[in-house]
């Protein structure tokens, strides 16, 4: 049974003592592949290097809405060179932040449509940041695609969607994915399960963020990508199917999006 742990930060200092042990925790976990999304020009090298020495690991390049400040006139040349690197498979995690709060909303908007048209003209898929901004970011995303020139492949996922089932059609009748997380295992994720039982399964992808959004039993603890299966196996429980239906699915949904190589 192989899974895919399509969102995870492994690079983050939270692995710095033990990040081997994770891999190989994952692997006997039955993980063939990880993305690690990159948040700011720095890290993204970093996370390059890191896929450099790791086979199953696979990267996004590209400024995360909270590190806005970061974002200059070289920014979108040094992602255009970044992303020629044969492990980077999107541009991500770019979008919207108006939870937190630490940038302004029009620099957000700005630099998220800069990256959009990046990953337009690279013919690279998006993953998708959204807090308190599902609205505008489908809004954005639905205007993209509409003149995206690679427009018979996946455009990218929403990555760990908490937002309403209206919101998440809209984002899927546009092609996109929805990444599902630990909260998911929540007793009180009541609106969120909900949602996966609604949702195609075909547009579903699993994640983990690691190193945050722990799921149920390890809420509290430091995430990590061999826990990925407990997020399978609560969809499966949701759906009421088997949990190699949902691995094999979920598995195929990141392959087309990411178009591993």
């Amino acid at each position: 049974m192989a899974l895919v742990d399509t969102h995870c930060h492994l690079d983050f200092n939270a692995f710095d003592r033990d990040r081997l042990e994770v891999l190989l925790r994952a692997q006997q976990a039955g993980l063939t592949r990880i993305v690690n999304p990159g948040i700011d020009r720095e890290n993204c090298q970093t996370i390059l290097r890191l896929c450099e020495r790791y086979s199953e690991l696979f990267c996004a390049v590209g400024i995360h809405p909270s590190s806005a400040f970061t974002w200059n006139h070289q920014t979108l040349g040094d992602l255009r060179l970044l992303s020629q690197d044969p492990k980077v498979v999107a541009i991500g995690e770019i979008g919207l932040d108006f939870y937190r709060d630490r940038t302004p909303k029009e620099l957000q908007l700005r630099i998220f449509r800069e990256q959009l048209e990046l990953a337009g003209e690279l013919g690279l898929p998006v993953i998708v940041h959204s807090r308190q901004a599902e609205s505008e970011v489908v809004d954005i995303l639905s205007e993209w695609v509409s003149h995206r020139m690679n427009g018979s492949s996946p455009p990218g996922v929403l990555h760990s969607y908490s937002g309403d089932e209206s919101i998440a059609q809209r984002a899927i009748a546009k092609g996109f994915y929805i990444g599902i997380t630990g909260p998911v295992t929540f007793r009180n994720a009541i609106q969120l399960q909900h949602l996966v039982i609604t949702l195609p399964l075909t547009s579903l992808l699993i994640e983990t963020d690691a190193p945050f959004l722990t799921p149920h039993p390890h809420r509290g603890k430091r995430n990590e990508p061999a826990y990925v299966h407990l997020v399978a196996e609560k969809i499966a429980e949701l759906k009421n199917q088997p949990l190699e239906q949902v691995s094999e699915i979920t598995t195929m949904n990141a392959e087309r999006l990411f178009q591993w190589s």
